[in-house]
């Protein structure tokens, strides 16, 4: 028998990937899916930066940098933070890591010890949970609530705290519900944070993408009110289509960018080099491709949201940022009688040829995780085959003849 280590007995693989294996398996099989499930934008990275990026392979940038990222690389994400945020950080406050997945490992394995306590907001994105696990520490999760949108709000997470919590994570906005923390209730927390001694880091991965004018200055929060005792993660894969090419960064003391710079040492060292440069382009160029693939995104998301609910039963709140839908299913699965949404999520797919995430995935039964990071054509066809699925299983009651 195989014996593994402990820790392997304490995580889950990730949901989120699964699905994306299983399209992968089908349409390498020869069957047409729409996928719904993709983590990811379907856009193209934008052209200055695989310019960038073909600039550097010619002049053989092809070697080892510092482990934490090329000194101009660390300059340009310090300089986008000062343009886009008024906050001012030095080389020796960034590191830049393997996407922002890899950034907020470093940070949960660098600042949680065995027995503390890590609180985060519900749903919540897998990683962040398991990633706790893995630094011997213990998630505490707080619920939010679909009849508000799941705004994430600070009383119920200061509810939560007891003497063994050593850190918040706060992901704004959210993966999976869209879901923003205000300036304000962000504020209430970081006080709270520096007078207790907790870390807070907050996972700003789809900062680029929020969609109406709502004040979202959390970096400008933390440097305010904890500036000592707070990391913020980010990462170039959503706002400049870059999933593939992995550049995520910390940002935060110099101690704790300096301890993750350490455990990265021994674990991959540095970013691939060419990504570096066409991340240094992505940050120092012109912006606007950001722009346009919001504006994209914001037109997919009013079109799914008003094709959806065109069942009354399909409950949706317009997110606020991020690209995803999270309609609450629980009352067509009453009347399907489906157990639970991974069992409504598998009968689409077979029946259907539709992915989605199921909801268990993020700690929400009875909701499913719709991305429209695909085609305006897909999300209509795909849809439409939402609205005969669930026809077909709950029909709806005819009227009585008056």
């Amino acid at each position: 028998m195989t014996r593994l280590a402990e820790r392997t007995t304490r995580i889950a693989s990730s949901p989120t990937m699964k699905v994306t294996a299983t399209v992968d398996r089908l349409r390498r099989e020869g069957v047409e899916v729409i996928d719904f499930g993709a983590g990811e934008p379907d856009f193209g990275t934008p052209a200055a930066i695989n310019e960038a990026a073909k600039a550097a392979i010619d002049q053989n940038f092809s070697k080892y940098t510092p482990v934490g990222g090329a000194a101009e690389l660390k300059r340009a994400i310090c300089d986008r933070y000062r343009t886009d945020y008024g906050v001012s950080y030095q080389e020796n406050q960034v590191i830049t890591t393997a996407g922002g997945k890899q950034a907020l490992y470093n940070t949960a394995l660098t600042l949680f010890n065995p027995g503390d306590e890590v609180i985060t907001h519900a749903p919540f994105w897998p990683t962040l949970t398991e990633q706790v696990k893995l630094a011997d520490a213990s998630p505490v999760l707080v619920p939010t609530s679909a009849a508000d949108g799941f705004a994430i709000t600070s009383g119920p997470i200061l509810a939560a705290v007891t003497a063994r919590t050593r850190g918040i994570i706060i992901n704004s906005p959210c993966n999976p519900t869209g879901a923003l923390i205000s300036e304000a209730e962000l504020t209430v927390l970081a006080k709270e944070a520096s007078r207790r001694g907790i870390w807070l880091i907050v996972d700003l991965c789809y900062e680029k993408l929020i969609y109406d004018p709502t004040p979202h200055n959390l970096p400008a929060v933390l440097d305010r009110h904890c500036r000592e005792l707070s990391v913020v993660c980010g990462s170039a894969s959503k706002a400049y289509a870059m999933t593939g090419w992995r550049c995520g960064w910390s940002i935060g003391p110099a101690p704790v960018i300096a301890a993750q710079t350490a455990l990265q040492s021994h674990a991959t060292s540095n970013v691939s080099s060419i990504t570096q440069k066409a991340v240094i382009a992505a940050l120092t160029g012109s912006q606007q491709p950001v722009t346009l693939m919001l504006d994209e995104y914001r037109r997919r998301r009013d079109s799914l949201h008003q094709w959806l609910t065109d069942d009354p039963r399909i409950r949706c709140a317009k997110p606020a940022g991020a690209f995803y839908l999270f309609p609450d299913l629980r009352e067509i699965m009453a009347a399907a009688g489906f157990a639970d949404t991974n069992a409504l999520a598998q009968a689409l797919l077979d029946e259907s040829r539709v992915a989605v995430t199921p909801g268990e995935a993020f700690d929400a039964p009875g909701f499913v995780r719709i991305s429209y990071a695909t085609s305006m054509e897909n999300l209509r066809e795909g849809s439409r085959r939402v609205l005969e699925f669930v026809a077909r299983h709950a029909p709806q009651p005819q009227a009585a003849p008056r």
